[in-house]
């Protein structure tokens, strides 16, 4: 069992989940690589250690239930315990989503990976985090998912294109999120959202203005909370994002 802080990333193949596995690991953290791929998992494994990390696979798909169980299970056998959780993965659904042509299908397919997967697996990963001194869960969400923002001056427009699922999923995500916190009141797990901003990654088609090291900044602070430190917030570089 490691005496180590561990903490598991999900979607840490690749864009933003690698560079917070790798600003994790640069921490000190042991940093597990969740991700349901076997070759782009290991190879970000062999990357991270090339780096100095010492990081580790976890075979985990966020939208399957025996993936999720076994993926505890691997943490609990290596590990013993979890420091931290990011919950990074997800996925956009396409570019374009208007309500009034809504494929619900689609929007279910992004329900079940943005806020049903990121309720899977803290709900399997809870017995871990319990065990540890300091726990934090960071659900990676986004601004576009803050109804401030989607409703204030220039409505959706300045937020980015109308998706009726990727959008609603994250506000939908902030919610889970405050449920969490509520029940976990006293237990000293802190739990929070992090908007990376608009990074430059596949999920967008690589034309966002930020880089993965920038969008990676606010998860990882996040997740190395000191004690004390707030819960229940939605968090991005400058500062509280308005909900």
């Amino acid at each position: 069992m490691s005496e180590k802080t561990t903490a598991l990333v999900t979607g840490a193949n690749k864009g933003i989940g690698y560079e917070i596995a790798a600003g994790l690991g640069a921490l000190g953290h042991r940093v597990g690589v969740g991700a349901r791929d076997d070759g782009r998992r290991e190879a970000a494994v062999e990357r991270l250690r090339a780096s100095g990390v010492d990081a580790f696979g976890v075979p985990l798909d966020v939208t399957d239930d025996a993936s999720v169980r076994a993926a505890a299970e691997l943490v609990e056998r290596q590990e013993g315990r979890l420091d931290a959780l990011v919950n990074n993965a997800g996925i956009t659904g396409g570019p374009q989503q208007q309500p009034s042509t809504a494929d619900l299908d689609v929007l279910r397919t992004v329900l079940e990976t943005n806020v049903l997967g990121v309720i899977r697996v803290t709900n399997a990963m809870l017995p871990l985090l319990r065990r540890a001194p300091s726990p934090r869960v960071v659900n990676v969400s986004s601004g576009v998912g803050s109804l401030a923002r989607q409703s204030g001056p220039g409505g959706a427009t300045s937020t980015g294109p109308v998706a009726v699922a990727y959008s609603p999923s994250k506000t939908f995500l902030n919610a889970v999120m405050l449920q969490y916190v509520r029940e976990l009141e006293g237990t000293g797990i802190l739990v929070n959202a992090a908007c990376p901003g608009f990074v430059a990654t596949d999920l967008n088609g690589f034309r966002g203005v930020r880089s993965v090291q920038e969008g990676a900044a606010t998860p990882i602070r996040l997740a190395t909370l000191p004690d004390g430190g707030p819960t229940g917030g939605f968090f991005e570089d400058a500062g509280v994002v308005p909900w």
